[in-house]
């Protein structure tokens, strides 16, 4: 049936164009802003530590308490979760373009807020900064689904894969970009202010003007979003949402006709035969049939992945002077202990995190989603039991192989399962619920962060061996059960959105083999 209607047809078939490039910037920023906010968190937290918590009586460089510390870092991933199922379900209720402006709005001012936490107290900085956090992760919660499926409904169906993988890479841009920032930052900080070590001097080793630091750094998050807001609200309402749930035939095709400059027939009758065949709900006993192993499949590998993949990236700080990557604590002062633990982070960004992304970006639409994630949860799943068994040999004779073992766990799980549990949701489902059924999926991957940042963050924060290795060997049970859920899903590469979810009349996907054919 999608063959029958000249819209989806055009979509389907069009030629790679400069309207898809820049419909990956655009809806990139967010992922950019994303990443940057939930990660910048990291470096800045040990800096609040040394700031707002640091007691004479201890003898030792202030410490964010291990419930503040998963609060502070936490707290935006609950928003995430929050975000995601809201805008998710008003994407596919009001449409993807009318709610798609109101996240960046969201973002931008929680960013300058947050930076901007005041209070008398360490309290009520830390409380005004997690309330604020709260709802900058609530706007970042948004982006996912509707930037997912805007791209999906947008994109050909030759190099969609690609398109939408591409949007998510910008979240290893922006996971570059905290560690750069907070390292030239920090960086320009201690070219300006003298500082001492901790052991030398206890109370000069933080410099007032720290404060001034780490708001600046949260702050910066603003401006990706802030640039690309005009373009963002330019972009018209997707062909597909337009014709299939709206039902305006006419409009769809003078939208997608102008996109895609062509002359796009509207087929008023063939929209609306479509439109009365696809009726049912999200929580229809047809939709259950038809996509419930899908949606299980989904949320199950995006829950587990998260696990992993944000206990990893939130708890570098406190596994880099484990494995003498930096110094410890008491060595250095607050600004070069900022400095050191950003530019850790940066150079496992670059080497380990980012390639991944763009790996999957070049051979998503060659070797499939399906082995891609498959083969990530596995590589990862190997490396990290490595890393756990071998962990004190790793850390006192090899350092340096500890640190590219732990960097190819960040390149398999970007060219894997981070960027495949991403795309799959916005492809497998129908469209009237595509909306809402990533965000179901990504509200489950939030899930999974907050199990790694408020659990499995509290076996790394002080830095001991056996509680390390409790937590790698973890992490590599769970991304193997990743690997098992995986064969709940299906391949989607060089198909239609309507020939993989059923919309167009044909089988649907839950009556096929999981395995690509």
């Amino acid at each position: 049936m999608s063959d029958g209607l000249a819209v989806l047809h055009a979509l389907d078939s069009a030629r790679t164009q400069w309207y898809h490039i820049t419909a990956i910037v655009i809806a990139g920023m967010g992922f950019f802003t994303d990443a940057y906010d939930l990660f910048c968190i990291s470096t800045v937290s040990k800096l609040l530590g040394r700031l707002y918590y640091y007691d004479p009586a201890t003898g030792k460089p202030g410490k964010l308490p291990h419930g503040v510390n998963n609060f502070v870092v936490g707290v935006a991933l609950v928003g995430t979760l929050s975000g995601q199922l809201v805008f998710g379900w008003l994407g596919d209720k009001l449409g993807r373009k009318k709610v798609y402006g109101m996240t960046l709005i969201l973002m931008s001012i929680c960013a300058i807020c947050s930076g901007l936490s005041f209070g008398f107290s360490n309290k009520s900085v830390i409380t005004t900064l997690c309330f604020f956090r709260f709802w900058l992760g609530f706007g970042i919660g948004g982006d996912y689904p509707l930037s997912a499926t805007i791209m999906s409904e947008y994109a050909n169906k030759k190099t969609r894969g690609a398109f939408i993988a591409a949007v998510f890479a910008m979240q290893g841009v922006g996971i570059v970009f905290a560690g750069l920032v907070s390292m030239i930052l920090s960086k320009l900080f201690l070219l300006k202010y003298e500082t001492v070590a901790f052991d030398d001097n206890p109370i000069l080793s933080t410099q007032p003007e720290a404060d001034y630091l780490w708001r600046i750094v949260l702050m910066l998050g603003a401006l990706p979003a802030l640039l690309t807001y005009y373009w963002r609200m330019k972009m018209p309402e997707t062909g597909r949402y337009t014709a299939l749930i709206e039902g305006n035939a006419k409009q769809a095709a003078a939208d997608m006709g102008r996109v895609l400059e062509i002359e796009i027939q509207a087929e008023a009758d063939k929209v609306a035969e479509f439109k009365a065949a696809n009726e049912y709900s999200l929580w229809s006993r047809e939709f259950f049939n038809r996509h419930g192993r899908h949606l299980i499949g989904t949320m199950s590998t995006w829950f587990l992945l998260d696990i992993a993949f944000y206990s990893q990236n939130l708890t570098q700080k406190d596994i880099f002077p484990a494995m003498k990557l930096v110094s410890q604590d008491h060595e250095v002062s607050a600004l070069r202990e900022m400095f050191e633990t950003s530019r850790a982070m940066f150079v496992v960004a670059l080497l380990g995190t980012f390639p991944g992304y763009w790996f999957t970006v070049f051979f998503i639409d060659r070797i499939g989603r399906y082995i891609i994630q498959l083969v990530g949860f596995f590589m990862m799943s190997l490396f990290m039991l490595i890393i756990g068994i071998k962990y004190e040999y790793l850390r006192d004779d090899n350092k340096w192989l500890f640190a590219v073992l732990y960097g190819l766990t960040f390149f398999f799980a970007n060219f894997g399962p981070n960027s495949t549990t991403f795309v799959l949701p916005a492809e497998l489902f129908p469209t009237r619920v595509r909306s809402t059924c990533h965000a179901l999926s990504a509200a489950a991957g939030k899930a999974g962060a907050m199990i790694g940042a408020f659990v499995v963050s509290t076996y790394t924060l002080d830095g001991k061996a056996k509680e390390i290795r409790i937590a790698m060997i973890t992490m590599s049970c769970t991304n193997m059960l990743g690997f098992f859920c995986t064969f709940l899903v299906t391949e989607t590469k060089g198909r239609s959105l309507e020939e993989i979810s059923g919309e167009d009349g044909g089988i649907n996907e839950t009556q096929m083999a999981s395995r690509p054919s």
